[in-house]
């Protein structure tokens, strides 16, 4: 592979980490974004001793509306040229509207969908320019239907999905891959923050992190446009069509308590 940068927000855990590590040992080079610096060094520390890369290092709160030019500045300014972009940051939480915080409902929508299209609108150009490249959007299964007690991370989701099928669509050159990798619940710290690890939803579906990356990772590069980790989890999609929205919201309220 030729050399490249991959810039990887989210990376201090779980997917984005588990993609950062994939991309390193390709002999891609990074820039890591989360808030946890601490994090981020000591996994820097890592994939430099055992890959012999570059990783840059950024500590950024995505929830801020303007972080995304500040990363894209700071990068502009470092000259740090990003081939791939991974906007893999992103978090739920349980909950009704009428009962969660207004102003983390607000920061989900801006981590999840605002910040991620706001990233893509400021890298895409050059990576168009170049004729190489791609976006790796990390979405969830949650993306294809309505969530109930989840549905602000649920409608993020959604949004995830139908932007990167519309920007797979837009963009007409076979050397940038566009994709969306969309897994079911992974075993990751997701579950323990958003409150969802006792839900039915963790329970009966709840997959190791390991394959769901290397999925994602292996479809962005054959380019393929969504990709659903699990035999089970593929079929969802698939019954959602031909189920009753009704039923199929009942269903996932059902699964999300």
């Amino acid at each position: 592979m030729a050399k490249e940068t991959a810039l990887i927000t989210g990376a201090s855990s779980g997917i984005g980490m588990g993609l950062a590590k994939l991309f390193a040992a390709d002999g891609s080079e990074l820039v890591l974004v989360a808030r946890r610096e601490d994090r981020l060094n000591e996994l820097a520390q890592e994939l430099k001793s055992e890959h012999g890369i570059e990783v840059h290092v950024l500590p950024k709160d995505l929830s801020k509306k303007s972080a995304p030019k500040e990363i894209f500045t700071h990068l502009n300014k470092e000259k740090i040229q990003i081939d791939v972009l991974v906007n893999n940051a992103g978090f739920g939480n349980k909950g009704s509207i009428a009962e969660l915080d207004t102003d983390l409902q607000m920061d989900m929508v801006q981590v999840n969908a605002a910040a991620l299209t706001h990233l893509t609108s400021l890298f895409l150009p050059g990576i168009v320019e170049r004729g190489h490249g791609g976006i790796l959007n990390v979405g969830s299964l949650a993306g294809f239907q309505p969530g109930p007690n989840l549905a602000v991370y649920f409608a993020t989701k959604a949004y995830v999905l139908s932007f990167t099928e519309a920007l797979a669509e837009e963009i007409s050159n076979p050397n940038i891959k566009i994709s969306c990798l969309a897994p079911g619940p992974v075993k990751t710290e997701f579950g323990e923050k958003s409150d969802l690890e006792d839900s039915l939803l963790f329970k009966i579906s709840l997959m190791e992190m390991a394959p769901v990356v290397k999925a994602g990772y292996e479809g962005f590069r054959r380019g393929k446009t969504i990709v659903i980790p699990g035999f089970k989890q593929q079929i969802v999609p698939f019954l959602n069509r031909f189920t009753p929205r009704l039923l199929v919201r009942k269903i996932a309220k059902k699964l999300n308590s």
